[in-house]
């Protein structure tokens, strides 16, 4: 064959090996049924596929997460102490939480009967709260007698260790941990500031209760800070409601220039109007702990800001509700504090409070 044409036909047999495949039409039939049926196979899988997760979203969408509960315990009514309360809930809603929606909150109040606590704690348990926040050592007490498995937080308590409530602040080892309003230290500072408002200041009566924790310890910095002020010093018991008028008629017959009140927790519970008048009528400038005493007609206070505790008491509930345990959780201790001067009271008295005491009050109620 010539060259011419063998070159030709070589090119036409390789033309048709290519389109083989397509030149016969039922092998092309074939192929097309066979992609077709991998095709409706392969969208039935992600049909399934889907159906299933949509299945799947529809069941967890059936099955809401769980709203932690927890128990509010408190040994006075609501309108004792707002602030704390809601300064409290502000370190909830710092952390996340809201009120009704992703947490639900259990109020009990003893309102001033405080042998209702045991009752209230006891109630809370029965309605399976997650844990229980108290607001004070007997109500930490109460709550400590109802249950040793609920995980309780204490806001504030004078000294955790010495009521017995944890084994260290480091590692209280129990089913509470929480904050400790214990600072001993601050007694020393209270017997400074009377000396600078009442610069001629001798002799100060001292109120305190043995029986209640940490008194001993802030008796110790009162001496301790006397000696470097050179006053004299008159300490007189108060261990119940019926020794307050008794203590201010021994201050008065010893002729005391002010006072240092140390009385703290239900000794003076409910008492707090009569303890102010009777240091008014005494014409004793007084210094207490908390600032609650001088937003109802006291002169001074320097103390814990309880307030700052009731807040950071929020995020042990949050630690506690995301699993770690109360024994593991170390007991913190205040950092923040404050003096607050009441300028009515002092014009009750005839006292003149010095600019420079003035400019350090963190409120000055006018």
């Amino acid at each position: 064959m010539p060259r011419k044409f063998r070159s030709q036909f070589e090119v036409s047999v390789s033309d048709n090996r290519k389109s083989k495949t397509c030149a016969e039409p039922f092998g092309c039939a074939q192929d097309r049924l066979r992609r077709s049926i991998q095709n409706r196979k392969l969208v039935g899988i992600v049909a399934l596929v889907v159906t299933f997760a949509m299945c799947v979203g529809r069941t967890e969408a059936q099955q809401p997460t769980k709203v932690p509960r927890i128990g509010y315990l408190s040994p006075t009514s609501p309108s004792v102490s707002p602030t704390r309360i809601e300064a409290f809930r502000q370190g909830l809603r710092e952390l996340g939480y809201v009120e009704g929606k992703n947490i639900i909150i259990e109020y009990r109040y003893a309102e001033g009967k405080f042998d209702r606590l045991p009752a209230l704690a006891a109630e809370l348990v029965r309605l399976k709260v997650d844990l229980i926040v108290t607001t004070g050592p007997t109500v930490t007490r109460a709550a400590k007698e109802t249950t040793t498995t609920v995980p309780i937080v204490m806001t504030t308590d004078t000294d955790p260790v010495g009521n017995g409530f944890v084994a260290s602040l480091a590692r209280p080892g129990g089913n509470i941990t929480g904050l400790s309003a214990l600072a001993p230290e601050l007694s020393g500072k209270q017997l400074e500031l009377l000396k600078e408002v009442v610069p001629r200041l001798s002799r100060v009566a001292v109120f305190g209760t043995s029986t209640n924790p940490g008194n001993s310890q802030m008796l110790g910095e009162v001496k301790r800070a006397s000696a470097t002020f050179g006053v004299k010093l008159q300490y007189l018991e108060v261990r119940g409601p019926k020794d307050i008028e008794t203590a201010f008629r021994a201050a008065s017959n010893e002729r005391a220039e002010a006072l240092l009140y140390l009385v703290a927790g239900l000794v003076d519970a409910g008492h707090r109007a009569e303890i102010i008048d009777l240091a008014v009528r005494s014409r004793l400038p007084a210094i207490y702990q908390s600032r609650r005493y001088v937003e109802d007609g006291g002169l001074l206070s320097y103390g814990v800001n309880t307030a700052d505790l009731d807040r950071r008491a929020a995020t042990y509930v949050d630690k506690i509700l995301k699993g770690r345990t109360p024994a593991d959780l170390p007991v913190e201790q205040p950092t923040k504090f404050e003096f607050v001067i009441n300028l009515k009271a002092a014009k009750q008295i005839s006292l003149t409070i010095p600019p420079n005491v003035l400019a350090r009050a963190d409120k000055v109620i006018k």
